[in-house]
């Protein structure tokens, strides 16, 4: 569907079409970016009352380089990171047993030289955008009918609104995805393992390493953060199933201190602060797959779509990539959803597939050694070599040239130039 930019609508020029994006974390306000790029209006809604801080930290390798670069926040990204030099491997006294540094295989190894948390990535795209995006933090969606020319939103908090075109990017318990292509249960895939972190003080002399201690089925992890008094902690444990409420924080944390109970190394002195913490998380370790990522002038993006799980580390990756990506197809679509919501999945399906079966090995190769267990993935094939270049860099960045584009920040003012071209 084209819109001309005569068209006025509530006596305000419009240049592009009003697009709704649920979900202020990573995928949503980078989407955001390049969607207000290519001309669009753009409002992000988000049920937290305020951006969330901390969180893990997450990596971006290859091709979301290149995505972060075109954004004009290589920078901005880079300033906020965490400043990791690598990561140890340890035993229950601290010896060392293996290392892996953050110039390993270009920067793009198991401690990525783009690293840093998640909430500090937020806010570096939440700043880019916020000047040229309006945002509705503390609201969700809490009705959504789609026609054949737009989609008609109730808000929780009242308000009522139509939009062109709405992209769910609220992250693996995607209440958009339940409300438009149903429940949970037919897209999670559980991988069978649970991760919980949470920052905790300083007080282990960490530096700018990362320290992971192992038992069978179980893992203890400490990371350095950019605030050097304090620490992130992060726990992996495997289950079989996955029963406890995402939202039941007390429930989690009883689970957890019942699953590190016998744990070695640090792990009491870790579990000391589990309830001093702000910013407890626990939940399922577990993908998203999908058919589609769309249904008529409603598509999904990041977690909610394509959720590789954390085995996984790409993400990120794969958010800033499909963020990119879904604008572009859609402005070069002249915004019909129809094909530009398939272009996007044809581009991403495969760069997506490789990454969650990365995150499934890694997730096997956790697992307890047992009579039905299968076998431990052998990672020192040229398969897996291949494999790990398809889930670093296995996606073109398309110029899409012809294809309006400020050329600056999201947050600048937007002057379509169809010649112009991208990167």
């Amino acid at each position: 569907m084209g819109v001309d930019d005569s068209e006025i609508r509530t006596g305000e020029r419009v240049s592009g079409p009003r697009v709704l994006v649920a979900g202020a974390s990573i995928a949503g306000p980078a989407l955001a970016h390049w969607l207000r790029r290519r001309g669009a209006e753009v409002t992000v809604v988000e049920r937290a009352p305020e951006l969330r801080p901390g969180g893990q930290a997450v990596d971006a390798r290859g091709v979301a380089k290149e995505a972060i670069a075109r954004m004009g926040l290589d920078a901005a990204v880079r300033a906020a990171c965490t400043d990791t030099a690598g990561a140890y491997t340890v035993d229950a006294d601290g010896k060392v047993l293996e290392t892996f540094a953050v110039e390993d295989d270009g920067g793009d190894g198991f401690i990525a030289e783009i690293e840093i948390l998640r909430g500090d990535l937020a806010r570096v795209l939440y700043e880019d955008t916020r000047d040229g995006v309006e945002y509705l933090f503390g609201d969700r969606i809490a009705e959504l009918t789609q026609d054949a020319d737009g989609v008609d939103i109730v808000f929780a908090g009242g308000d009522r609104r139509r939009f062109d075109l709405v992209v769910g990017a609220d992250g693996l318990h995607s209440s958009l995805r339940a409300m438009v292509f149903g429940p949970h249960e037919q897209f999670l895939h559980h991988l069978g393992h649970v991760l919980a972190f949470y920052s905790v003080p300083n007080e282990f002399g960490l530096d700018r390493w990362l320290l992971e201690y192992q038992e069978s089925g179980r893992s203890a992890l400490l990371r350095p953060i950019q605030d050097a008094t304090r620490a992130m902690s992060m726990f992996y444990f495997a289950s079989a199933d996955f029963d406890v409420d995402y939202r039941d924080v007390a429930a989690q944390k009883v689970l957890l201190r019942e699953r590190m109970a016998g744990l070695g190394w640090l792990t009491p002195d870790i579990l000391a602060h589990l309830d001093d913490t702000p910013d407890f998380y626990l939940d399922q370790v577990a993908q998203v797959v999908m058919d589609r990522w769309s249904s008529g002038r409603v598509g999904l993006l990041g977690d909610a779509a394509f959720s590789s799980s954390p085995m996984s580390g790409q993400g990120t990756g794969l958010a800033l990539v499909g963020a990119y990506l879904l604008a572009g197809e859609l402005a070069a679509a002249d915004w019909d959803p129809e094909v530009g919501f398939a272009a996007y999945e044809k581009r991403m399906r495969s760069f997506v597939e490789a990454n969650q079966e990365i995150g499934r090995l890694n997730a096997r190769s956790r697992e307890v050694p047992g009579p039905d267990a299968e076998p431990i993935p052998d990672f020192t094939g040229e398969w897996f070599t291949e494999l790990v270049g398809r889930a670093i860099n296995g996606v073109e960045l398309p110029d899409y040239a012809g294809v309006p584009d400020s050329g600056a920040s999201a947050g600048s003012p937007i002057t379509p130039r169809p010649e112009q071209r991208v990167g």
